[in-house]
């Protein structure tokens, strides 16, 4: 069920990377950009918006392998390759860009207060992963990364609640989309502090 449940997150995120990638066309009227023209309009959207899309997309792949126990100690020059392109990818790209995006969003205050502090977050974890890892403290670097990618999965979070949700719900309301902002990203976080307690806690009893 473990596998299933990754195998098929792992073909969503493809999926979401492939399109993504199709922005490379630069096109201000293609696709999502069609619908947030006075966004782009602005002139300070459209920038952003690749820094965190096309980035982003790179970034959630690169996350499935970088978690991989397997590949970590297999390939482990290559863990530190894409690990590098991960984190600054994070910390230079794809939150930056995510965090001047919130303020785009226009669903109202609860809906911003939950991208700000999602992207500010997924910038904290990310820089206390690499500040562990060049101390040495590999267990501890782990726990961040996972942080990390807790996060980085809410782009994938975010889009299945808003194709389910559109059926039964008026996403229009911003009650409707705070909800759903929130829901794409905690609940990945808390699941995350869960397990490692519970490792924790199970690594403390056969001592």
């Amino acid at each position: 069920m473990k596998k299933f449940t990754w195998g098929f997150l792992f073909l969503l995120g493809a999926a979401l990377t492939i399109n993504a990638l199709t922005y490379l066309n630069f096109d201000p009227r293609y696709g999502f950009l069609e619908i947030k023209k006075q966004a782009v309009a602005s002139g300070y959207y459209l920038p952003f918006y690749y820094m965190h899309v096309v980035i982003g997309g790179l970034i959630l792949l690169v996350g499935f392998v970088q978690v991989s126990t397997w590949f970590r100690n297999k390939w482990i020059r290559l863990h530190r390759a894409l690990g590098k392109f991960y984190v600054y990818g994070v910390l230079f790209f794809a939150a930056p860009g995510g965090l001047v995006m919130s303020f785009f969003v226009d669903r109202g205050l609860a809906v911003l207060i939950s991208f700000l502090a999602q992207t500010a977050l997924w910038f904290y974890f990310t820089s206390v992963a690499v500040i562990k890892i060049k101390q040495g403290k590999i267990a501890e670097h782990e726990v961040w990364m996972w942080r990390s990618f807790a996060l980085t999965l809410a782009a994938i979070a975010l889009r299945l609640y808003i194709f389910f949700a559109s059926y039964f719900f008026d996403l229009s309301q911003p009650i409707a989309y705070a909800i759903i902002a929130w829901a794409s990203w905690v609940p990945n976080w808390l699941a995350v502090e869960f397990y490692f307690r519970d490792r924790h806690i199970l690594r403390t009893k056969h001592l």
